[in-house]
């Protein structure tokens, strides 16, 4: 296992080895297949600003970054950000130089019904997302909607949020209105982004808002929830506006690669029961040919909570109904994807973990490998090779549906000269193309983010965009990075070369390296 261990976390040595069964070097220029589409993505939390403007309502993100002491590593709130409510212009400017197929943003519930019901809805925030939806047609842009990016109405958490089943009835309210009203435009929807960070980091921990922090039982009970929104939401779709409005829906899910540590039997069981627990409690019950959750993950959640004294599963079952409302409802799989985490099991951990809690029914520890390129967030190291693993296990499992990769992207400090996203998105495409290369039915690919934003509990501290934000500036100037040209060569050509160098960006590096060093705000 080691010497495969040493193979693998090589791009190089990974792609060596593969080209015996047809992948290419490096070095090569790779081309995308005919009709694949490239974009970027952000949320409407992350960049719109415009918090308390228009009569919009109040999310649990409002809440939670004006919460005293501050939860946000820098103090900072989403209340302007890069005021994107009033800057969308500039935005689709961006978005129309770097040549993008599609941009995809979410719609801000609260911005369209201000208390999260239907008895009132909100001209002023349809207004905007018409103008937003409008201004990217005429120029050739299309949209890729996500009508839930985690930002629940305060007043539905009140009520309980995700961990309430009518909370299901309101977003298919919710839904209806965002169809009735813009979808005669949107040809693609995204119900919810990311279920299992809403349930495991907001229910089941306080890594993100609303931060409950019930693991082992809250969970479970808001992705029953979740999934019978997403389900029902699409069937609603799927009746009353697909033969008209002729789009096509689906949800967007998170989803790593765990690798296991060792060859051994236990490491590669830790490894499988963590891509079930982690991804495959929302994958399957969409995209399996049986429908319901993992047998691995009932059983252990099972097990547990017997074991605990619990009178029946803190998992809460799927009835035959809901199993058959829920199977198949996804024209696309939606994924979000940007890291690798090694896995293990190891009897003498036991009671590491806090009972009940997800990572004990899980039981397998995570940790990951010093040697591989870290970004500026903790959790996000370069691991090309776990991403093409990841979307042949797509494959393999749910008999290769299309995919579309709605968000994968590097995290960095402050500057210009970003040859570390560049790298990892250049291996990552790599990857990607390996996979359709070995028959893996991607249509899409979309980088995280178009510029820098408001990045949840970190705040300003970690920078994602293409697009570099002088936050102090009265317009929140933006400037391409490095990696914003890379984007836009391979957009145009739809190929991978990687040795392209943009002669342009050195004169636009240089005079706002000068700039900055006026300022006196850059070491460089």
């Amino acid at each position: 296992m080691c010497i495969v261990q040493a193979i693998c976390r090589d791009t190089f040595c990974l792609l060596f080895v593969a080209s015996k069964n047809g992948a290419w070097s490096k070095s090569d220029i790779r081309s995308f297949p005919k009709g694949f589409m490239f974009g970027v993505s952000t949320s409407a939390y992350q960049i719109e600003g415009g918090c308390y403007e228009d009569g919009k309502g109040l999310s649990i993100w409002d809440i939670a970054s004006h919460t005293k002491p501050s939860p946000i590593d820098d103090g900072s709130t989403g209340d302007i950000t890069v005021d994107s409510y009033h800057l969308y212009k500039r935005d689709i400017s961006m978005l129309k130089d770097l040549g993008v197929d599609f941009y995809r943003f979410s719609i801000s519930w609260t911005r369209i019904l201000p208390n999260g019901f239907s008895n009132y809805v909100n001209s002023a925030g349809l207004r905007y997302y018409n103008h937003l939806i409008n201004d990217l047609l005429k120029n050739g842009i299309t949209p890729f909607v996500t009508m839930y990016h985690w930002d629940l109405p305060y007043e539905l958490h009140k009520l309980g949020g995700w961990t309430n089943p009518v909370t299901v009835d309101w977003f298919v309210d919710y839904a209806n209105i965002l169809f009735e009203s813009l979808g005669d435009r949107v040809k693609f929807w995204i119900t919810i982004n990311e279920p299992k960070e809403i349930c495991h980091e907001g229910y089941g921990s306080d890594m993100k808002a609303p931060f409950l922090n019930m693991s082992g039982i809250a969970e479970y009970i808001c992705a029953k929830n979740v999934l019978l929104a997403h389900a029902k939401v699409y069937h609603l779709y799927d009746e009353e506006y697909r033969t008209q409005q002729q789009g096509s829906i689906g949800i967007a899910l998170n989803a790593k690669w765990f690798e296991p540590a060792s060859d051994t039997i236990d490491d590669h069981q830790a490894a499988i029961d963590a891509r079930q627990f982690d991804w495959g409690l929302y994958a399957h019950p969409i995209f399996s040919k049986e429908g319901d959750y993992p047998t691995q993950v009932k059983n252990n959640v099972y097990a547990k909570s017997v074991e605990q004294g619990y009178a029946q599963s803190r998992l809460p079952e799927l009835s035959a109904a809901e199993i058959a409302i829920i199977r198949g409802t996804s024209d696309f799989f939606g994924l979000n994807s940007f890291t690798t985490v090694l896995t293990y099991r190891d009897a003498s951990l036991d009671g590491m973990f806090p009972v009940p809690s997800f990572r004990d029914d899980m039981g397998a520890v995570l940790t990951n490998d010093p040697s591989w390129p870290r970004s500026h967030s903790p959790w996000l190291q370069e691991v090309p090779w776990g991403f093409r693993k990841l979307l042949l296990e797509i494959n393999k499992l749910y008999d290769n549906p299309p995919v579309y990769i709605l968000a994968n992207g590097w995290s960095s400090k402050r500057g210009l000269l970003d040859e570390d996203r560049i790298q990892y998105m250049r291996n990552y495409l790599i990857a990607l193309l390996d996979a359709v290369k070995l028959g893996c039915n991607i249509k899409a690919y979309a980088a995280w983010t178009l510029m820098d934003s408001f990045e949840w509990l970190r705040g300003y501290t970690e920078k994602f965009g293409l697009y570099e934000v002088d936050f102090h500036s009265p317009d929140k100037t933006t400037t391409p990075r490095k990696s914003a040209f890379i984007y836009k060569e391979i957009i145009r050509s739809k190929k991978l070369d990687p040795n392209y160098e943009p002669e342009q960006y050195y004169e636009e590096k240089e005079i706002y390296r000068k700039e900055s060093q006026e300022e006196g705000r850059v070491k460089n």
